[in-house]
């Protein structure tokens, strides 16, 4: 399906093997519902004298607590039953730290997992770790998987200790159910909470913006220093590299840094084997722990040492006026679907959530025996369920109120959208029980025009049934357009095979009023890209006719990744190409909505065509920081345009180019031209024999210090004479930019003061085939 990645199955190169065969209390605003009203996971109370466990399982019979001195390789030093309110379904315990102290020589971290037992494994005394007795069956008629030689990992854990397959623990049928695997224990290997004393580390002050106001840079946060030569070895890769980053970022002018997933996922197996891409998770979209800020991404890797040090790295972006967004992973888990066992039997992981409680976690199948698929990588979270999305609000909360995020992206944010639990899949914005609503409500949005909250944005598509809903979120969701990224492709790179007219253009560049305004939301709900991490660069959107994912390592090889991707090497020409690269960025830091373009693309960085380097954790996929002439150009390209942006408020309306005056007038601040200079009408706009469009902006009614801000796009092969229309009583128009051939170099983007002279009304200018002009009029 259009724009799903063929992502990582499982977690683990040995776990791969078998997956992949098969396939901190919070406070609520008033009138809403408590945040993590039931204080779910481990913690310390007060005075640090005791530690209160509590989880939740509604279907669990019995549930242990298990402590550990050590990480892994070693056993339990003491057990716990806990015990059950039969109103919450919570499950808890209090132990004393000075008995783990005094009585089993717990002296420094707490490290423990749960054992639960069910009605398909019900609770026998004679039990013992790593045999069957008590065992009636893998999974019962009610969907029920209690395992217990499966140590489970706290869904509320707020760090955790390793990832289930390391050096010394390859192993990953140890985590797997069915008949040569169910009585395998895991509990020396396991992935394990720690239990954390409160961190006062601070995340400075939140940017206060209005999202309208954002330009949004997304990039892997490994990649993003790993490669950077001028900072210190121990810090490339990691939340304190990336803080090294911040001022560079302010000074391209990015509001908004938005890194790929942070939340646990293993992922530590990539340096196993550094050259090769079998069985690498690099993109991070499986996730083990909504909580815990990835251990492999910080350079202080002791127990609290990941959340100290990305909070750190929120302060300093902060410090830069930077707002800090993050991509979670909530349609689907990294416990993975079903995979088929040697022994013929379907297979699954118990990591976590499946052991615990599984059909309160997960969407099933109507008869509860597999799970509901809209994701392509294991089955839906059941995101229907209140306490599946309690799960979800409290570790959004967290990351917000603890850690000092700004916003969220969500992934496959349409399973977020599903109202009901098993046996079927229906995305409805209306629903006021579904997720997307209840996050909507509980987590305070920032208001339209500013100020405190966060930012929430939808990848607004899953896989099958009715979840493509680019332009059907919610009020307060934006959402990636994906429908601007395919149109601008097609008008630039298809020419002759891609109809799409002047008048569909205007719609984009304009803000999508059809896809946002129908229902009362705004150009900037409207996130608009035209690459993202799931994809080709932009570069080589503009360089490559086709993916070139079956290259060796360090370039790929990499499985999957989209057939149809509207690109076009521009004949081969390298300045052509370039153009083309200056163009589709200039289309979209000159349209209406939130632009975003990834890591790398201010310098024309490649993939070498590949588009789907999801397990490439490698220099190759890695941003790099030297600069060639042409590189270092559309750097300062890119930096120009974006400040010019940012100085101009005509270019973010709060409304789709239009507003009423004090007589209730309709006054519009924007109009279409044809190329010699007359307004376009719709007879114009429609006819697919047309490919030049310009538009006029009215920067009086923002107060824009351009009286009038004129664009044209050639979107024609040939040249096209626009002729320009008034620029106002008293004033001339001036050239910012324009991409053709004969404009490169770093002055391309003209300085504030140092604009080309044009002329007045009716003056011609020649425009280049597929190339952006910019002008101001003063």
């Amino acid at each position: 399906m259009r724009d799903m990645r063929n992502r990582i199955r499982g977690w683990g190169r040995a776990a791969r093997a078998l997956c992949l065969a098969a396939a901190l209390s919070l406070t609520s605003a008033p009138g809403q519902a408590a945040i993590d009203a039931n204080a779910l996971g481990a913690r310390y109370d007060a005075g640090g004298a005791n530690i209160d466990f509590r989880v939740y399982s509604s279907r669990a019979t019995r549930v242990e607590v298990w402590i550990y001195k050590t990480s892994s390789g070693a056993q339990e030093k003491v057990r716990y039953v806990l015990s059950k309110n039969s109103t919450t379904n919570v499950w808890s315990k209090t132990v004393p730290v000075s008995t783990l102290r005094d009585s089993y020589g717990i002296t420094g971290t707490v490290y423990y997992g749960y054992r639960a037992w069910g009605p398909n494994w019900p609770y026998d005394s004679s039990w013992k770790k790593g045999t069957g007795t008590g065992f009636i069956s893998d999974v019962d008629s009610n969907g029920n998987r209690f395992n217990p030689n499966k140590l489970l990992l706290d869904p509320y854990a707020r760090e955790t200790s390793h990832d289930p397959i390391t050096p010394a623990c390859t192993d990953g049928t140890l985590y797997a159910s069915g008949v040569g695997h169910r009585n395998k224990d895991s509990g020396a290997c396991a992935s394990k909470g720690i239990v954390l004393a409160n961190d006062a580390t601070s995340t400075g002050s939140k940017p206060t913006r209005a999202f309208r106001d954002e330009v949004i840079y997304e990039v892997h946060l490994r990649g993003l220093t790993m490669n950077d030569t001028s900072l210190p070895a121990a810090i490339r890769g990691t939340y304190a590299g990336a803080a090294q980053k911040a001022a560079y970022l302010a000074d391209l002018g990015i509001t908004a840094v938005e890194f790929l997933p942070l939340q646990e996922t293993q992922n530590d197996q990539n340096d196993i084997d550094p050259n090769s891409a079998d069985g690498d998770n690099y993109w991070g979209y499986m996730t083990l722990n909504w909580f815990a800020p990835d251990r492999r991404y910080s350079s202080d890797k002791s127990p609290g040492g990941p959340t100290r040090e990305f909070k750190a790295m929120v302060k300093a972006f902060h410090d830069a006026g930077i707002k800090v967004y993050v991509d979670v992973v909530y349609n689907h888990t990294g416990e993975g679907g079903p995979w088929s066992g040697s022994d013929g039997h379907t297979v699954y992981n118990l990591l976590s959530w499946r052991g615990l409680d599984n059909p309160t976690y997960y969407s099933l199948t109507s008869d509860y025996q597999y799970p509901w698929d809209n994701t392509g990588v294991g089955g839906n979270y059941n995101t229907r369920n209140a306490v599946a999305q309690d799960l979800i609000v409290d570790s959004l909360a967290y990351w917000r109120d603890e850690l000092g995020v700004d916003g969220f992206r969500f992934d496959l944010a349409s399973v977020l959208g599903n109202t009901c639990e098993h046996g079927c899949f229906n995305f409805d914005k209306m629903d006021s029980g579904n997720a997307l609503n209840r996050i909507a409500n509980e987590l305070s949005p920032r208001p339209d025009n500013g100020g405190s909250g966060i930012d929430l944005i939808a990848e607004p598509w899953a896989v099958g049934g009715n979840s493509y809903q680019v332009g059907g979120f919610p009020w307060k969701w934006a959402e990636w357009n994906g429908i601007y990224r395919d149109q601008i492709r097609k008008k630039q790179n298809m020419l002759g095979m891609e109809t799409i007219t002047t008048g569909t253009l205007a719609t984009r560049f304009a803000g999508s009023s059809d896809l946002y305004g129908d229902d009362g939301r705004k150009p900037w709900h409207s996130v608009n890209f035209l690459v993202a991490h799931d994809g080709f660069t932009l570069n080589d959107l503009y360089v490559y006719n086709q993916k070139q994912n079956n290259q060796p390592w360090p370039y790929g090889p990499s499985d999957g990744g989209e057939d149809h991707n509207h690109s076009w090497d521009q004949g081969g020409v390298a300045a052509e190409q370039r153009k083309a690269a200056r163009t589709g960025l200039a289309l979209l830091m000159l349209s209406a909505g939130v632009p975003m373009f990834t890591g790398g693309d201010e310098v024309l960085r490649t993939q070498f065509g590949n588009n789907n380097p999801y397990n490439l954790d490698s220099p190759a996929n890695w941003l790099y920081w030297t600069r060639d002439g042409h590189e270092a150009n559309h750097e300062e390209f890119t930096r120009r345009l974006v400040a010019f942006r940012k100085a101009h408020p005509a270019l973010r309306p709060a409304n789709f180019y239009s507003s009423a005056d004090n007589n209730g007038n309709v006054m519009e601040q924007l109009r279409w031209f044809r190329p010699d200079g007359q307004q376009a009408e719709s007879g114009y706009l429609n006819d697919a024999n047309n490919h030049a469009i310009a538009w006029r902006i009215d920067g009086s009614e923002f107060g824009d210090p351009a009286s009038a801000i004129y664009i044209a796009y050639n979107g024609w092969s040939g040249n096209v004479n626009f002729t320009l229309p008034w620029p106002g009583n008293g004033k001339s128009w001036y050239r910012v930019t324009d991409t053709a051939t004969w404009n490169e170099g770093p002055n391309a983007v003209r300085l504030p003061g140092s604009e080309d002279y044009i002329g007045g009304e009716w003056t011609v200018y020649g425009l280049q085939g597929r190339s952006v002009l910019l002008l101001i009029a003063r």
